[in-house]
């Protein structure tokens, strides 16, 4: 048969009948081309929320990461997706204490946090595993001072995402149901954001519904709603 690239495939999914939600996990940042960034501006039901992991705000730790990419293409990248999709909800992957990390690569990381900010991220430290290159890099940080990073990387990402989803206060939200117990329900935003909201137990939902919830409050890592009739 002919080639088909991944947008063209999301573009075909998007046509199945009665299809709401669609959504991708993730793309490598030298892989996401403007074909798929416009996915984003056309179809409805893709959902506003993608990942793109970066691992470093440092060129010079990505060259030493062999990522292929510098800070200036995932900032490119990162603008064209908001002006494809401007209420996108952009998480990513933090390598924090990569060989050879100054404290300065850390301050870029940190700088590309505050400027992108994130609605999340998966943050980890940096060790070594049995077959891979890194492991043969000099430079190699010291325990505790991986932790360090960590602990102020993760503390702002914290901070920023909670102020992302406070933005969400006061909006009606459709919810894809997830769970549904006796006198509460949890489920899913567009954006991939979790959502917990009480029910009266006369009310039949089920997972796998979609119901409108208007958000009350926020915290870092899920929102908080009231159903709406």
């Amino acid at each position: 048969g002919l080639p088909c690239s991944f947008s063209m495939l999301l573009r075909q999914v998007a046509q199945v009948d009665g299809l709401k939600r669609l959504r991708f996990t993730t793309s490598h940042p030298k892989d996401l081309s403007d074909e798929l960034i416009s996915c984003f501006a056309e179809l409805d039901n893709l959902c506003p929320q993608f990942h793109l992991p970066v691992q470093s705000g440092s060129d010079a730790v990505l060259r030493r990461m062999n990522r292929k990419y510098t800070i200036t293409d995932y900032r490119l990248k990162v603008e064209k997706l908001l002006n494809a999709r401007p209420d996108l909800a952009l998480t990513t992957d933090i390598i924090v204490g990569f060989p050879g990390e100054t404290d300065n690569d850390f301050q870029k990381t940190l700088d590309l946090l505050e400027d992108i900010r994130f609605h999340g991220s998966f943050s980890f430290k940096y060790s070594d595993r049995p077959g891979i290159k890194a492991s043969h890099l000099d430079g190699k940080i010291e325990e505790h001072v991986k932790g360090e990073r960590l602990q102020i990387f993760q503390k702002r990402q914290d901070g920023i995402s909670l102020e992302r989803n406070k933005e969400y206060i006061g909006k009606t939200l459709l919810i894809l149901v997830e769970s549904a117990d006796y006198n509460k329900l949890a489920g899913r935003t567009a954006t991939n954001h979790i959502v917990h909201a009480e029910r009266s137990p006369s009310q039949v939902i089920q997972p796998g519904e979609f119901v409108k919830a208007l958000i009350t409050s926020a915290g870092n890592h899920s929102l908080k709603a009231d159903l709406l009739p």
